[in-house]
């Protein structure tokens, strides 16, 4: 009897273990273009998982569309009850769900963690004539549809900044030249190639071209002055707009609580591994945390703000 009790103590410590053993292939679902924050994101992520000993190999899916809806979509109908896939998604994405009535929604996948956020910039061409915000805000108020701003889908952190900005410089948001793009790479060609009048993203995308004086940044969406980041803020420069992009993961649709608090774990360990602190301190990511249930209370929160922001500047179809 003793003999058999230690055989079953020993299997029931030893279960854990199993549980965190390292997968052999490890899917992430990249909802936009290469050269975006999502992809980043993706990225940065599975080189930790990898790092971190959690994973063998991993697979970043690209798929393009709609704020990321259509990379959602797919992500719902192949990855359903797979517990070793994950969905990059953020508030682009809650604002794309709003705009675009989209079919899928955050409902039908599996709320895992928020990683982290960042700030957004506005940036022109470095030969643009709009030397300041107040420059571009100027031409902008006396001929909105001459002034192009490009950024994320439609509905995104960055559509709303722009309307936002819009508003309180006292232009209807309905005249606004926005300009969407699917990826990061796209926006920063048409700026580099000054297709368009300014474009805005997040500063750690855009921080290499802004370093390297190829374009001017004209302002940054924090609440104040940032000592690492060498960019006005909208709000000292009259212009009061604070915002920021989250990202974080989502489990498939149809996996276990167990299977989701494993996605969680793993996710935990992976932004503790130096690959990802190390892109995080270089991109000015902020460390925001966030899992499971307490993750969710927050999501539904955001969807319900976005919506009241979608509908008061008439943003969707």
């Amino acid at each position: 009897m003793k003999l058999s009790r230690l055989l079953v103590t020993c299997l029931m410590a030893l279960t854990p273990l199993v549980a965190q053993a390292e997968v052999d292939q490890f899917k992430i679902m990249a909802p936009a273009n290469a050269g975006g924050g999502f992809d980043t994101v993706a990225r940065t992520l599975g080189e930790a998982l990898q790092a971190s000993g959690q994973t063998k190999n991993i697979v970043v899916e690209n798929k393009a569309g709609a704020g990321g809806t259509i990379g959602m979509a797919q992500f719902i109908n192949t990855d359903k009850g797979n517990p070793n896939a994950l969905l990059v998604a953020g508030t682009n994405t809650v604002g794309a769900v709003e705009t675009s009535k989209s079919p899928v929604n955050f409902s039908m996948v599996t709320p895992v963690a928020r990683l982290m956020g960042e700030f957004n910039v506005l940036i022109v061409p470095a030969s643009s004539p709009y030397k300041t915000l107040k420059d571009l805000m100027a031409a902008y108020k006396a001929n909105p549809g001459a002034v192009s701003i490009g950024g994320g889908s439609a509905g995104s952190v960055d559509h709303i900044m722009a309307a936002l900005m819009s508003e309180k410089v006292g232009v209807d948001p309905g005249k606004l030249n926005y300009i969407p793009f699917a990826g990061g790479g796209e926006g920063k060609a048409a700026v580099l190639g000054n297709q368009i009048s300014a474009y805005i993203s997040g500063y750690g995308e855009l921080a290499d071209l802004i370093k390297a004086g190829k374009v001017r940044a004209l302002a940054l969406s924090a609440d104040k002055k940032q000592a690492d980041i060498p960019v006005p803020t909208l709000k000292e420069q009259g212009v009061d707009v604070v915002v920021y992009n989250w990202r974080a993961v989502f489990g498939a649709p149809g996996i276990t609580p167990a299977q989701r608090n494993q996605l969680i774990k793993m996710v935990e360990t992976a932004v503790k591994a130096p690959s990802w602190k190390a892109k995080a301190e270089k991109l000015e990511w902020m460390d925001m945390l966030q899992t499971g249930d307490s993750f969710k209370t927050f999501l539904d929160a955001e969807q319900k703000r976005t919506a009241a922001v979608v509908k008061k500047l008439k943003l969707g179809h």
